[in-house]
């Protein structure tokens, strides 16, 4: 009996030292971490990083940009990339993709993405913040729905065939204008991005969609509506 207290109270010292002593790591925020897994390889408007400065220090030096070497992709460096890419008959989207890092000499890492279509790695995540600016007002299905249009441009010859291409096309998604592309995505919206990626297409091939009570655009009105999500029609 004697021999049980005393390991009780060594148990219990020992316990109460883990306690007293113990610094817990801070947690990491779930967007965080899943910018850290889907860090951009493309790299497009909004992104900054060491890869943004040497694009933006060749050019700098090559006279297709005049700003600050900040390592920010901002307009400016959108304007000197689109410049780049007309003077080497290049896609004028404004992102660097796999051709354009090519071009401008840029390291393997960055070029290594894949030439066509949508890579796991360095889409999933931007296409969660488009859907997150774009619809996180809308039913979960509306949500994967937006994603959905998203990637069905991708595999379309009219549009750009990068995730990034499409989304950051001119005057081609409200969240871009307005900035709330840079929100941090939800859960829902990481969760519409992936299912989309996976292959769920609630619209069936759409390539349009717009909410009626604020389209500005006469020409979004001759698309033919093919079903209605939540606030959005969807069309083609």
């Amino acid at each position: 009996m004697k021999r049980f207290i005393i390991l009780t109270i060594a148990f219990t010292m020992v316990f109460l030292s883990i306690l007293l002593f113990y610094e817990p790591k801070s947690p990491i925020h779930t967007a965080s971490r899943y910018e850290a897994m889907f860090a951009p390889r493309t790299l497009y408007w909004g992104v900054q990083g060491q890869d943004v400065r040497i694009v933006q220090d060749k050019l700098l030096r090559w006279g297709f940009y005049d700003g600050e070497v900040d390592g920010v992709y901002g307009p400016r460096t959108y304007r000197a990339v689109r410049k780049f890419q007309a003077k080497h008959g290049l896609q004028v989207d404004g992102v660097v993709g796999p051709a354009t890092a090519r071009a401008l000499g840029m390291p393997e890492a960055v070029a290594a993405a894949a030439n066509t279509g949508i890579n796991r790695q360095t889409d999933e995540y931007l296409l969660a913040r488009c859907v997150h600016g774009e619809a996180r007002g809308e039913p979960y299905v509306g949500k994967v729905a937006v994603a959905a249009v998203i990637l069905n441009r991708v595999k379309h010859p009219s549009f750009p065939n990068t995730i990034a291409g499409v989304i950051y096309q001119p005057l081609a998604f409200t969240a871009v204008a307005d900035g709330q592309i840079n929100l941090t995505p939800n859960k829902d919206s990481i969760k519409a991005a992936r299912d989309a990626l996976n292959g769920w297409d609630p619209t069936y091939g759409c390539l349009y969609y717009w909410n009626p009570a604020t389209a500005t655009s006469k020409w979004i009105w001759s698309r033919k509506v093919m079903l209605k999500i939540g606030k959005h029609w969807f069309g083609i």
